[in-house]
This record gives C-alpha cells, structure tokens and sequence, in this order.
C-alpha cells in the first residue's frame, strides 16, 4: 500500500477555469509521478487523490475515473513520442535507421510503454464514450502522421505501410515491456535460475529485430487485406 503526505488542508473548490486546469494538471502529474515510480498497475484512484491532497469525490469532478487520468496520460504520452520520432526521422541519415528511431525513442520512455503494456486490458475499460473518443482521435492522429513521415524517410515503404510500422512498434513495445522488466517474484526466479532467465526477451534488441523483420516483409504482402491501424480525413 502506498502513502503520501496530504499536500492541501482541505479541498477548496476551484471555480474559475484557470483554476479548474491547474487542479486537472496536478492530478495528472501526480498520477505521472506515481506511475513512474511503481508502475501504472499499482496504482489506485485513491493513492492519486492523496497524492494531491483530495478526496476520491473530488478528484472524480475532473476524471470519471482512474483509467479516464490515465488515458489521458497516455494521448499526452502518444503525441510527445510522434513528435520525438518527427524530429529524429528528419535528422536521420541513412534509410535504414528508420526501425532504430522508432525502437530507441520507444526504449527511452517506459512510462509510455507501461501504458502501451495496459491500454486495451486495462485502460480503456471503465471509461466514457467521450474520454475513449478523445483518445482514439489522438492516437490516429499520431498514427496517420508518423506514417507518412515514415514514407518520406523510407521511399520504398508507403504511408499506409508506415503507419503500420507504427502500430506494431507500439504493439510489441506494449508486450515486450512487462516481460522485459518482470513482476518481484519473477525477477528473483530469474537472479536464481540463469536457463530461465535466459528465456527473457531483452527489450530493445528484440524490439528492433521484430521491427526489422517486419519492414523487410510488408513489401512482399502488397495487394493483400490490411486491418488500417489509422484514419485519415476526419477528426
């Protein structure tokens, strides 16, 4: 069980708009910060309402739920990796970095794929159709968008193999993550019995070979059905 120092006496209700956001920002930094300390699954609607000095009741005003502060952490943590990855794809060199710039920007941001890890078990269920609406729309922004500028790294691929590129990029990092960086008991199996150990995938070098693999092969299933992992023209 976490604990935490009460950072407010009591609840003061904030009525004017710069004061509501002030308050929706600092339960989102409090959630952020306690997710990056032990992990998105540990932590409860009721440690982020300590966490900023309020009660569950309160913080309900702002977020309908736990998964609702937490999805919304994750459409932040979505547009801030597809800005990171913009900015590398354009600096880049060689074609070939491509897999690289999206598996390392991945590797640098474990909150993100702790997110990943729970975003269709966990996070988008006990949600409004508004708060998913609002994260769907973002994330097939990112989606789209990173596509192309994947196309324009990479000539040979297209936009739309691009923006597939991306959703397995996020898929595996989602799966991989919590395999990669296991639960107490699991770790301490691992420090004791190395065969075992042997058989856990590391993150990165994984994820870049999974990426690396599936750019080679999407060009030969050209002309087959695609599930689109992004929207275009509406938002």
């Amino acid at each position: 069980m976490l604990a935490f120092e009460m950072t407010e006496p009591g609840f003061v209700r904030a009525r004017r708009p710069e004061h509501k956001q002030q308050r929706r920002e600092a339960i989102l930094a409090a959630a952020r910060d306690l997710a990056e300390r032990v992990g998105v699954r540990d932590v409860s609607l009721g440690n982020v309402a300590d966490a900023v000095g309020l009660a569950k009741s309160n913080v309900v005003r702002y977020f309908g739920t736990r998964e609702e502060i937490y999805l919304e952490l994750a459409a932040e943590a979505w547009q801030e990796w597809g800005a990171a990855v913009t900015e590398r794809l354009r600096a880049r060199e060689a074609a070939d970095e491509v897999t690289d710039v999206l598996a390392d920007t991945l590797a640098d941001r474990p909150l993100f794929c702790d997110l990943l890890a729970h975003m269709s078990t966990n996070l988008e269920h006990n949600v409004s159709v508004p708060a998913a609406r609002v994260f769907k729309r973002a994330v097939l922004r990112v989606i789209a968008d990173l596509g192309a500028e994947i196309a324009q790294a990479r000539p040979d691929l297209s936009a739309d193999e691009g923006a597939e590129l991306v959703g397995v990029a996020t898929g595996m990092a989602g799966t991989l993550y919590p395999v990669a960086n296991p639960p107490a008991a699991v770790a301490e199996l691992y420090a004791s019995d190395p065969d075992i150990a042997a058989t856990c995938p590391p993150f990165l070098p994984t994820l870049r070979r999974f990426l690396a693999v599936f750019t080679a092969g999407v060009t030969t299933l050209r002309g087959t059905p695609v599930i689109r992992t992004a929207g275009r023209g509406r938002d």
